[in-house]
């Protein structure tokens, strides 16, 4: 769920909190620059270059810098809503590292590693989840019933059966074959992994569906096989699947007898449209990644062997086993933890509470459950339409408190941004976790303030990012955009200063054409007398097609083989391209200075943004005041040397 970021860009009391500790190094338009945040830049400045740079030249380079900040800001652009959400995305981006409980993910990891030297057999009853809570509540009802009937002697697997909705295992009363770590939702492993042998478990929800798991045998982990196959569906077979293992048979001779030909013979005969065209390749895979039977096959002919036919629900298969390797260790296993976290797995709630109810605790965090409840309740009844935002909007009951701070419901109503549920079960679940979602935010922003104000580190950091992003934003509307997009003062600025572009040495200007033969050149020579210059690419490009090369050159002696012949009497030149015979020259013209902008717009552009780049560095020196600290200066300098 995307969740909107709560806290604004302003963190002025925590900032002069930090900044109360520091001496001013520089005071910039009103607004102290505390020596902390300057020696930062400095250092990190002087890191970058060979020779520090000395301080009083950088004094006054970050004295320009905070002075187009304050620009920045006099004109509103940190008020800018899309500015404020960048900037707190990034504030708390930055504050993961700092926030992340190392102790604790390690402890899940841990677990992860320890779960995968072993694979367990897995036994489920499942009821799929639909979108109705009513459904669903009836599901759980019956998955509840079913377990006090086995646990009362009931035959797992002819209730398996009967009743379980995952057609995958409920043809094999529920058999699941061995599965292994990180393959199966959270609360589905753990009860795999820690149930004994035969025991029932309780209901276990995922989020597919309601579980009642069997404990099965556990054994030392398979690892993992590198394999390709061969299928031949039987899928709408009308002859029980006879041709389809006839053929299988058939292509099986082929291929023991001649291994080398597995790719070839899959990539022709394979059903499976995803591995057929990679010669069968399925890449690696552990246990419980397959269905049953494919896994068992898999699992049970050694490395280089190839498998007779056998049958799954699918077809017939022929496996290629080509290698394999044992479970893996604590650093192969952390990538694929890190990026089940990050896909939704069930851990990752588990490590997002962990971290509200450590958070919670440190700043004194506390929900207001008469309030919470009540909302509950309207939910309960009426789900979330637009009555219940018009009843809560705006509402100054408190939810929640953080230290000393009030959180008013209304402004968790807000958080939620209009999202509807008419369905009063799943728009209970909808409001919770959301409050969830909320309340983490609130309680992640304090800390992200607390880090603010003790973390010079963090604080540096965000705000070399915000001060960076605002020179960014001015510096387009003051200098690029306006060397860039005023053609007419960037005409005039060339006119006047025209003389300063003239060239080294002559160029040869025009129209370099290569055509297929003799006959094609003439006729674009008279097409040209017809055409406007500035119209001959475009033209001859859709008039000439494969018949016809033209590009626009400004060319220098020696940049281009085929000008240098035309213009600066070079020798013979070969053609782009083998398919055209002949090359010349249209509107061609031998310049010592550029005739037009274009000719020298790129450096015009540069010379433009510099000149206006001065002159706003003049403006601001004399708009907004700065006050500067020697003192602190000459220590910050001395620190260095």
């Amino acid at each position: 769920m995307k969740t909107k970021m709560l806290v604004g860009v302003g963190l002025t009391a925590f900032t002069l909190a930090l900044a109360a500790k520091d001496a001013v190094i520089m005071t910039v338009n009103g607004v102290d620059v505390p020596r902390s945040e300057f020696e930062y830049l400095y250092h990190k400045n002087s890191q970058q270059q060979m020779d520090p740079q000395p301080i009083n030249e950088y004094v006054d380079l970050f004295k320009l810098y905070k002075l187009k900040v304050a620009d920045a800001r006099a004109e509103g652009l940190d008020t800018l809503e899309s500015f404020r959400n960048e900037m707190a995305q990034y504030r708390h981006d930055l504050a993961a590292p700092y926030l992340a409980d190392s102790t604790y993910l390690n402890t899940l990891l841990d677990e992860a590693v320890t779960r995968s030297k072993e694979e367990v057999e897995a036994r489920h009853i499942m009821f799929f989840k639909t979108r109705d809570a009513k459904t669903n509540a009836e599901l759980r009802q019956r998955a509840d019933s079913l377990v006090k009937v086995l646990r009362a002697g009931g035959d797992f697997g002819e209730l398996a059966g009967k009743y379980s909705q995952d057609r995958g295992s409920n043809g094999r009363g529920g058999y699941m074959g061995y599965i292994t770590a990180l393959r199966f939702p959270y609360n589905f492993e753990t009860a795999a992994y820690t149930l004994n042998d035969g025991e029932i478990s309780d209901v276990v929800e995922s989020p597919q569906g309601y579980h009642i798991l069997k404990g099965g045998h556990h054994r030392p982990a398979s690892g993992k096989v590198h394999a390709s196959h061969i299928l031949i569906s039987t899928q709408g077979s009308t002859d029980n699947g006879v041709k389809a293992k006839a053929l299988a048979d058939s292509l099986y001779k082929v291929v023991s007898a001649d291994p080398s030909k597995f790719a070839d013979v899959a990539r022709r005969f394979s059903d499976d449209p995803g591995s057929g065209k990679n010669g069968g390749d399925l890449s690696w895979f552990g246990r419980g990644e397959m269905v049953q039977e494919f896994d068992s096959v898999s699992f049970a002919i050694p490395d280089g062997a190839i498998s007779e036919p056998f049958a799954t629900r699918f077809g017939y298969h022929i496996i290629n086993r080509h290698e394999s390797k044992g479970a893996p260790s604590k650093e192969e296993l952390s990538p694929v933890f890190y990026s089940r976290l990050s896909q939704g797995d069930e851990r990752g709630k588990l490590v997002k509470l962990h971290q509200t109810n450590t958070l919670e605790k440190k700043h004194k965090g506390k929900v207001n459950t008469a309030v919470f409840d009540a909302l509950k309740a309207d939910v309960r009844s009426n789900g979330i339409d637009s009555l219940f935002y018009q009843k809560w909007t705006g509402s100054p009951k408190q939810i929640a408190s953080i230290g000393k701070k009030k959180y008013p419901v209304g402004g968790f109503i807000d958080f939620l941004g209009g999202r509807q549920n008419p369905n009063s079960g799943e728009a209970e679940r909808l409001l919770s976790d959301a409050w969830d979602a909320y309340y983490n935010n609130l309680l992640v922003e304090v800390e992200e303030d607390m880090l603010m104000a003790t973390t010079p580190e963090y604080a540096n950091l965000y705000r070399e990012y915000v001060d960076g992003s605002l020179l960014y934003e001015i510096s387009v509307r003051k200098v690029w955009d306006k060397a860039a997009k005023d053609e007419k003062a960037l005409q005039a600025y060339f006119e006047e200063n025209k003389d300063d572009y003239r060239w080294d040495a002559p160029r040869a200007k025009g129209y370099l054409v290569e055509a297929i033969n003799d006959s094609v050149a003439s006729l674009v020579k008279k097409r040209a007398l017809e055409i406007g210059r500035d119209s001959l690419v475009n033209s001859f490009r859709k008039e000439f097609p494969r018949e016809v090369s033209i590009k626009k050159v400004l060319e220098p002696r020696g940049a281009n083989a085929m000008v240098d012949n035309l213009i600066f009497n070079g020798p013979e030149a070969d053609v782009s391209n083998s398919k055209y015979k002949v090359y010349f020259m249209l509107d061609p013209r031998v310049l010592t200075l550029p005739e037009e902008l274009n000719d020298v717009k790129g450096i015009v552009t540069t010379d433009y943004q510099n000149e206006l780049q001065a002159a706003w560095e003049e403006e601001l020196l004399k708009k907004y005041p700065v006050k500067i600290n020697e003192k602190e200066v000459k220590k910050v300098g001395a620190s260095v040397r």
